[in-house]
């Protein structure tokens, strides 16, 4: 259970995860930094990937972040995704991402958010699990492995640690980056009620037989306490980003949103304001650059455009990783939304940590009582708002924009160290 490296105990932790580089977005990020920084705080990681995954998005420039001593074993997953992109590759890209559009769905999407949702429990990784339980079996006994962790979505991957755990003597632990069945988008999967039965009757054997769970969020521990007395930590994303880094910001009054913003994402109180100050402020009305790094749905630009901003528009599309860092620096103002629900009040952004380490202030745009709303005012890091505000809004964009034409728009944000990959990778080393 325990090897050397350089005179010292190392206790060796098999890792088990679906999403790695090349995969790009924020899911990957999470594992890799643990992996990066645990064998600091004497935890040997070895990794359990795909061999030939169906990733939506790619970022070559992550594979450069693996470290270069990491055991990592890999074995070959049947990706139904791979065979219904025959029929739609574009709905199955966003079905796979989890993004579902609500409105206007055509007889060939509704019949695939059946399947998925229906015959693929708890999702489509699912064929996966049988295969991987084997191998793995034959791993752990190689490398006299005690703890294993499993980190979901896919949520089929804690399968396999459920099994392992059944079938050997070892520690597993759980780790949701995101919800199970309480997810924005489980409503939307067209579930029967038996397979809404078997979700949760999943959900409940897996955190009833780990040994223990993290999750990213409060509101989630909070959820999970309902479920289950097993121990839950609460161990957020982060950031870890070279410190030396540096851009100079933009000349214009650029607001920048980083990632993906689609289906409910759409802020038309932000879209509104921002109209009305274009019409008003002729200063603004020049100065104003709305940025999107990443994809932008369709929806949400005609909101856009609805409001008189097509002008102001720049979509730029997904960049690499180190590519969007560079948009965090320069802009004058991050952009921060999420889905106006309850099910997202603790859905924690992982480019929130990022925006942090910015030190750009931070625009919030989410539901009311949404999490990040107390991180963000216990950071001083920005402003959060729900989908109704408009005058305060309003004055704290406009506060902001006299700050820029000054050029004194700074933010001093407090307290973030604890959310740095190093520092989180620590408390779970401890966890361990």
């Amino acid at each position: 259970m325990e090897t050397k490296k350089g005179g010292i105990l190392m206790k060796k932790v098999l890792v088990i995860t679906y999403y790695w580089p090349p995969a790009g977005g924020p899911g990957v990020q999470r594992w890799l930094k643990f992996v990066k920084y645990l064998p600091d705080f004497d935890v040997a990681p070895i990794v359990y990937i795909p061999e030939n995954p169906h990733y939506p998005l790619i970022d070559d420039s992550l594979m450069d972040e693996i470290p270069k001593d990491i055991k990592c074993y890999k074995q070959p997953i049947f990706e139904p995704y791979g065979l219904s992109s025959l029929l739609s590759g574009k709905k199955t890209k966003r079905i796979s991402s989890g993004v579902i559009t609500p409105k206007n769905q055509s007889v060939l999407e509704r019949l695939m958010l059946w399947v998925r949702g229906n015959l693929f429990i708890p999702d489509a990784r699912k064929f996966w699990v049988r295969p991987s339980v084997r191998f793995l079996g034959r791993v752990l006994k190689e490398h006299d492995i005690g703890t294993i962790i499993t980190t979901g979505p896919p949520h089929s991957l804690h399968l396999i640690g459920l099994k392992l755990k059944e079938q050997h003597h070892l520690q597993w632990i759980a780790d949701f980056r995101d919800p199970w069945t309480s997810i924005g988008y489980h409503k939307k999967l067209k579930l029967s009620s038996n397979a809404q039965k078997k979700h949760k009757d999943l959900e409940y054997r897996v955190l009833n037989s780990a040994d223990k769970i993290v999750v990213t969020s409060k509101t989630t521990k909070q959820e999970f306490e309902q479920i289950t007395t097993k121990p839950i930590k609460v161990i957020t994303n982060g950031y870890a980003l070279p410190e030396s880094t540096s851009a100079e910001l933009d000349k214009k009054f650029t607001i920048s949103h980083i990632g993906s913003m689609l289906a409910d994402r759409n802020p038309i109180n932000l879209w509104k304001v921002l109209g009305e100050l274009v019409r008003d402020n002729p200063d603004f009305k020049s100065s104003l650059e709305l940025n999107f790094v990443g994809v932008l749905g369709e929806n949400i630009l005609n909101s856009i455009q609805e409001y008189g901003l097509e002008k102001h528009v720049n979509v730029i599309g997904y960049l690499p990783h180190d590519q969007a860092v560079e948009y965090q620096l320069k802009s004058q103002i991050l952009l921060l939304v999420e889905i106006d629900s309850e099910e997202t009040l603790g859905i924690i952004p992982g480019k929130y940590f990022e925006y942090l380490w910015a030190n750009r202030p931070i625009l919030g745009i989410g539901p009311s009582g949404w999490e990040v709303a107390e991180m963000i005012t216990e950071t001083k890091s920005g402003k959060v708002f729900d989908y109704t505000a408009n005058s305060e809004l309003k004055n704290v964009i406009l506060n902001w924009f006299e700050s820029y034409e000054d050029q004194s728009l700074t933010i001093s944000s407090q307290h973030i160290e604890k959310y740095s990959r190093k520092e989180l990778t620590r408390q779970l080393a401890e966890y361990i």
